[in-house]
């Protein structure tokens, strides 16, 4: 097992030296289907084009635990969404990865979208969440008291969680890559050339060739484009941006469910949304582009955002901006993943992949090595995976900062580093130890909270990179 992020890449090209599957991409999706194939003694690749793992569209998303209650009945999403919340669910209590299950409102705002409110409880209910009911103006102001005036009613979708989004692909990662799995980093593949049958695939990186007997093809944006390498053209990704506003942790208070609108033919629309970490988000806007790398913001869109949250929260618009981002996800015009296996290539892809991808993950992973299997990989017996306990990063358990015996036994979890988030020496020097280390400053935020504050980094900047510098050397 190795993690390599630079130089060349092991040989695979003597007797048997062929990975028996390799997995592009280490967004939440790859690393849980790495994660999955490490429970069989198989030889396994996870290649990421990235520095780090989560490095795309998985670090930038809502950060929320669907229920899956207003997929598309019957169709594959909707059940791996509603198999893979309640996998994440219990491997976020296993492993330590923070979860608040806040519940959702969804707020109708006119007369439309009150009568469509039925319409959505049936659609529930068909997808088998039966724990919805609906609210009056009344109930709804009772629950909410923040929200603005209008609102005409509600549907109480129970069950509905937020999550830390950063640590699940981080912990997927960590737990394959103990468990035997090769974590190549900065490894763009370039070219394929597939084998012929009984011969591997040839992948050509640009840290070399990987050999491999199966592939599966987890690369997000870009899952069409490395389908055009192995020859098909099934479907097109078009980027859909999101931005999205996060306000300072003085504005907790204003919310205390996930309020989501009504959806609309571009996917759930803006919602107002607590995070595990103690803010609050507005977004995301809906932006199809054409460009894979625009994850900018717009005046016009964060216009747009101010201009919904003040009608759904006013006061939230009063409160202090800790930050903007934007994310990207795969849109592919099919209300359904894009998953399709092809035997004869011995290759599956697992793409349009959407905002459900980080609560699907844990049913994709095993979904996809099923698919494996039916191509033809022998899997074998079963074997336990490596224990993982991720760091928590949430506000509702107790942080090292706050722990006295922790800090009695290592007084590093006492020296406070980073004070907008209360972040300690203890776990940057932790996160820099770790199986899977940050490459950047950036990944070393992800691992801990350095420098998400309301001060960006201004006053804790040097010192973080100072010790990220120091853990790298």
């Amino acid at each position: 097992m190795s993690v390599t992020r630079r130089g060349i890449l092991p040989d695979t090209s003597g007797p048997g030296g062929a990975y028996d599957v390799t997995v592009v991409g280490a967004g939440v999706v790859g690393c849980a289907i790495a994660r999955e194939l490490a429970r069989y003694r198989l030889r396994v690749a996870l290649v990421e084009a990235g520095g780090d793992v989560g490095e795309g569209s998985s670090k930038a998303n809502t950060a929320i635990l669907h229920t899956g209650f207003d997929a598309v009945p019957g169709s594959l999403e909707a059940r791996l969404v509603r198999e893979g919340g309640r996998m994440l669910a219990a491997y976020a209590e296993e492993t330590g990865i923070a979860v608040e299950p806040v519940g959702a409102l969804l707020v109708a705002w006119d007369e439309e979208q009150l009568a469509a409110l039925p319409r959505l409880a049936d659609k529930a209910v068909r997808n088998g969440h039966h724990g919805t009911r609906p609210l009056s103006a009344d109930e709804l102001r009772a629950r909410e008291p923040h929200l603005g005036p209008g609102a005409l009613g509600a549907l109480e979708v129970p069950g509905e969680s937020v999550i830390d989004p950063w640590s699940t692909p981080l912990a997927y990662a960590t737990q394959a890559v103990r468990s035997g799995v090769d974590l190549h980093l900065d490894c763009r593949v370039e070219k394929v050339h597939p084998g012929a049958p009984g011969a591997p695939h040839r992948l050509i990186t640009r840290r070399g060739v990987l050999r491999t007997r199966f592939l599966v093809n987890a690369c997000g944006l870009y899952a069409d484009a490395f389908d055009a390498l192995v020859g098909r053209h099934d479907f097109t990704v078009t980027p859909r941006r999101g931005q999205l506003v996060v306000f300072d942790p003085f504005a907790r208070e204003l919310v205390r469910h996930i309020l989501l609108p009504v959806p609309g033919p571009l996917g759930k629309g803006v919602l107002i949304a607590p995070t595990v970490f103690g803010n609050v988000l507005l977004g995301p806007t809906a932006e199809d582009l054409d460009d894979k790398t625009d994850t900018g913001s717009t005046a016009e869109g964060l216009a747009a955002l101010r201009a919904q949250g003040r009608r759904i929260l006013p006061a939230l618009l009063d409160e202090e901006v800790t930050a903007v981002y934007a994310g990207l996800r795969a849109a592919t015009g099919a209300e359904d993943y894009r998953i399709a296996a092809h035997p004869e290539l011995r290759y599956v892809t697992v793409g349009g992949i959407r905002s459900t991808g980080l609560t699907a993950s844990l049913a994709l992973g095993r979904h996809t090595v099923g698919l494996l299997a039916d191509a033809g990989l022998e899997l074998g017996p079963e074997r336990p995976l490596a224990p993982v306990r991720m760091p928590n990063l949430g506000e509702a358990s107790p942080r090292p900062y706050r722990d006295a015996e922790r800090i009695a036994r290592d007084p590093a979890y006492g020296r406070v580093v980073c004070h907008c988030e209360r972040v300690t020496h203890g776990e940057i020097r932790d996160a820099l130890a770790s199986t899977v280390p940050p490459a950047s400053l950036d990944g070393l935020r992800r691992r801990t909270r350095a420098g998400a504050g309301r001060c960006q980094r201004f006053t804790c900047g040097a010192a973080v990179r100072a010790l990220f510098e120091e853990g790298v050397r």
